[in-house]
């Protein structure tokens, strides 16, 4: 398996697969562009696998900490270790920038993700609330 950090938007198009929907240009190149933005994706056998997302977030009481913001892994690659490899090279990456910690949120009911993420050495928070607010992109 081959994990790389990517900064090329051509390479975000070859992958689209492994995003929810298309990636829109103009927002692939406003992510890649941004130092505090991470984009993984992990190739087998010379194919896009699978992808993570991770932002760096800073407050000003508690330093620089990393979001996992997605997950991603191809149906005919999930089962063999390929996200946890990506949330194992994040966090590398994460301690490499000097970030305290990572975070994640995922769904309670989704059993592979919670596998995934306890693989790779991550802990639940207990007892937590996700509020969201979503806003029109007009």
């Amino acid at each position: 398996m081959d994990i790389r950090r990517i900064t090329d938007p051509a390479a975000v198009t070859a992958a689209a697969h492994l995003f929810d929907a298309a990636p829109e240009p103009a927002a692939t190149r406003r992510f890649l562009a941004d130092e505090g933005h991470h984009l993984l994706i992990a190739y087998l056998d010379g194919a896009p696998a699978g992808m993570a997302t991770g932002v760096e977030t800073t407050h000003p009481d508690k330093g620089t900490e990393m979001f996992l913001y997605e997950l991603g892994v191809d149906e005919p690659y999930r089962g063999r270790g390929v996200g946890r490899a990506l949330v194992a090279a994040l966090a590398g990456l994460a301690r490499e920038r000097g970030c305290y910690g990572m975070w994640t949120v995922t769904g309670g009911d989704n059993a592979a993700a919670l596998a995934t993420y306890r693989a790779a050495g991550g802990d639940p928070e207990e007892r937590q609330t996700v509020m969201s607010w979503t806003f029109d992109r007009g």
